[in-house]
């Protein structure tokens, strides 16, 4: 597809998408979100409409780019990190709308030197481990940071990075100490990055501020999705309709090194998939850092 024929499918995609032109918290407020300089590229998680993805990847992918998103996260379900599409057709979806992908969720214990090989082939930035679950001991966030440095090696050799994106346990001491620390300290920044999950941070009681400032350049990606609080504890709801001081945290997170910024929500009280990924794209777009 020509250069302009992919510009042609992109505009006309946001053109249909141009009803949902502003978040639905900023016509409640009359204000937008703002920081200083330049919009910011932002991508989404897959999982965040992984429902609409399971019925139909390729219209879903085409409604995402519609509503703004020039970047895509995977993640590794039950078709794969591409949908049962080869790297390199999903590669062309991607760029015949406009869109990149730059990462994928996945399982590293196993097969990960061909996930690398494949993710780098088509120009992957990214490969993440998105989820080890509460452990007993210290030792073994140890020997999963262990991991990760082997799994950030194979990374490299294929010319990629290697991530961890965290929950709320890891910030859960065990002894005195606390696991999220432990593996950011463990790991080879040579080899490992991590990706901050905002909400989960906020959920665990922790100041994502005071992470950045503990360690700068270790964050390069970031989930952004905002808390807020219930009878139960807390839900994932649209970008601006909850606690979390985006501007502000984004904002210092860029001067910490922050490069990607992926939005996810995982709760939809009074609204589906589609509709809040595209009102979380409004927000997404006003922002400026």
């Amino acid at each position: 597809m020509s250069i302009n024929r992919r510009s042609f499918v992109r505009n006309a995609a946001m053109a249909a998408a141009a009803g949902w032109a502003l978040p639905s918290f900023a016509k409640s407020t009359g204000s937008l979100p703002s920081i200083t300089a330049g919009a910011v590229p932002f991508g989404i998680q897959l999982w965040t409409v992984k429902e609409d993805m399971t019925a139909n990847a390729k219209d879903t992918l085409a409604k995402l780019a519609g509503y703004g998103y020039q970047q895509i996260e995977s993640f590794e379900g039950g078709k794969g990190m591409f949908w049962g599409w080869s790297n390199k057709e999903f590669k062309k979806y991607m760029d015949d709308l406009g869109m990149t992908i730059v990462s994928s969720h996945c399982r590293h214990q196993n097969d990960f030197e061909r996930k690398a090989a494949e993710a780098a082939e088509i120009g992957m930035q990214y490969l993440i481990c998105p989820w080890l679950g509460p452990q007993k001991t210290i030792d073994e966030f140890k020997k999963a940071a262990a991991d990760f440095n082997k799994a950030g090696e194979i990374c490299r050799k294929n010319g990629i990075r290697f991530a961890y994106h965290n929950h709320d346990y890891s910030f859960k001491p065990i002894d005195g100490q606390v696991p999220q620390e432990v593996m950011m300290k463990e790991t080879d920044s040579s080899l490992v990055d991590f990706e901050m999950d905002i909400y989960w941070v906020a959920a665990a009681g922790e100041d994502p501020l005071r992470w950045f400032k503990r360690f700068p350049g270790r964050f390069k990606l970031c989930h952004v999705k905002d808390l807020k609080k219930t009878e139960k504890g807390h839900e994932s709801v649209q970008i601006g309709r909850g606690t979390i001081d985006y501007p502000t945290v984004l904002s210092k997170g860029v001067k910490a090194g922050l490069s990607y910024f992926i939005i996810e929500q995982e709760a939809f009280t009074g609204t589906n998939q589609l509709e809040s990924a595209n009102a979380n794209a409004g927000y997404m777009r006003a922002l400026r850092v």
